[in-house]
């Protein structure tokens, strides 16, 4: 099997990192991180450039990343879509939360007609990861109020209890769009609907496997990578979810009188360290994603 290679962010490689125990000693040049997981050895460049060499490669890279994307070492480059969804009626998809340690994950999805897209793109809807979390609570309160939308949030105790039972994360996000594409089309006249696109967070065969084949008007569902520049539906899906998932970040923030930071960085190990001194193990537990290596990290340095 050959070797899979994904070019990731900084702060999908920070995520990456959190779920992993890295050796970070007597590396190759040009090489931040290795470790092997489940059999399969998992090299990090400073490129930012991240190698899955092994058996279960394609399996292992999915379950860490989300997605096993064009950006592999079998795959032939990349396609921009050549679909321009903003003059199409569409439901677009899309989640929050899912690379962080503390609060649910929320997912949205959105039904934005050709005639509204002048409406979005007047009020500034854009890749939410360009926004700041002021914008994402004044655009989300706005579209809610036109836009027919779901909004499922998945919180820890549920998310956990999936983590226990066998779940990937990737096959709980599968399931989150799937129903909330599915509670969408039961609001809109089907008739006038053009495509559905899903923000791709994991190829077709598995997302429809994740939810036993049954994808609403499969004929018309795309999925697109980096979604939010090709979709005005997906990056109104977006925003939505983005400001769910900011919401209960506040309100931890509020009831536990301190600042819950986003994120799965070295940052956020000291933020929970601080909060499992004052609260205990079990209190953080109801609050975060218990499958990601912040907590372990948070006990290490409660040693110290």
């Amino acid at each position: 099997m050959s070797n899979i290679v994904m070019q990731m962010t900084p702060t999908e490689i920070d995520t990456l990192l959190s779920k992993l125990d890295i050796d970070t000693q007597n590396l190759p040049q040009g090489m931040k991180a290795r470790t092997k997981y489940q059999g399969v050895t998992i090299s990090i460049y400073n490129s930012n450039k991240v190698m899955f060499q092994g058996k279960n490669n394609e399996a292992i890279a999915e379950q860490l990343t989300g997605s096993v994307s064009s950006q592999t070492s079998r795959s032939q480059p990349s396609v921009k879509s050549s679909i321009s969804y903003n003059t199409y009626n569409c439901i677009g998809s899309d989640e929050a939360g899912s690379g962080d340690y503390f609060g649910p994950l929320t997912v949205c999805a959105c039904y934005v007609s050709a005639h509204n897209v002048k409406i979005l793109k007047t009020l500034g809807v854009d890749d939410s990861k360009k926004l700041t979390d002021q914008k994402i609570v004044e655009l989300a309160e706005q579209l809610i109020t036109f836009l027919p939308h779901s909004l499922l949030v998945l919180d820890n105790p549920k998310y956990n209890e999936r983590k226990n039972l066998g779940w990937s994360q990737v096959k709980m996000k599968a399931v989150l769009h799937n129903e909330c594409i599915k509670n969408v089309v039961a609001k809109i006249d089907d008739t006038d609907l053009n495509y559905i696109v899903i923000d791709q967070f994991t190829p077709r065969p598995t997302y429809e496997r994740y939810v036993l084949g049954n994808v609403p008007y499969k004929d018309l569902t795309r999925y697109e990578t980096k979604g939010e520049s090709k979709s005005l539906a997906i990056a109104a899906a977006s925003i939505i979810s983005r400001y769910a998932f900011i919401k209960h970040m506040d309100a931890l923030s509020k009831k536990y009188q301190t600042t819950i930071l986003k994120g799965a960085g070295p940052k956020v190990d000291l933020c929970a360290a601080q909060l499992i001194k004052r609260h205990g193990i079990d209190v953080i537990d109801s609050i975060t994603k218990k499958d990601f290596k912040n907590r372990d990290k948070a006990l290490q340095l409660l040693k110290k």
